[in-house]
């Protein structure tokens, strides 16, 4: 009977380590991502990458130049800053990976 009593009290033990080290091990990556996403949104997310489809929707016609400005900065800025989200979208999946 002490066996099996100590062999839960163990077992309970393991098991409770495990969830406060899962859950010390997700709050870590929430910190993380909460940290890094501020500047990720003010560099790509909050410039002024609205202003021609703002324009188009109020039915102001856009040259080609300047529609072809638009597309150069948008994919400048796509590449500078996939790689950021490609990163945080890690983030993401290994928060909720460790939540579960």
């Amino acid at each position: 009977m002490r066996i099996v009593a100590l062999s839960l009290l163990l077992l309970w033990t393991l098991v409770t380590a495990g969830c406060e080290s899962k859950s010390a091990k997700a709050k870590k990556l929430l910190d993380q991502y909460n940290a890094e996403y501020p500047a990720y949104a003010k560099a790509c997310l909050d410039e002024d990458m609205t202003t021609g489809a703002d324009r188009m929707l109020t039915g102001e016609k856009l040259t080609k130049e300047q529609i072809a400005a638009l597309e150069a900065k948008k994919k400048e800025r796509d590449a500078r800053c996939k790689p950021e989200a490609d990163r945080l979208a890690q983030l993401q999946k290994e928060i909720l990976a460790a939540q579960q």
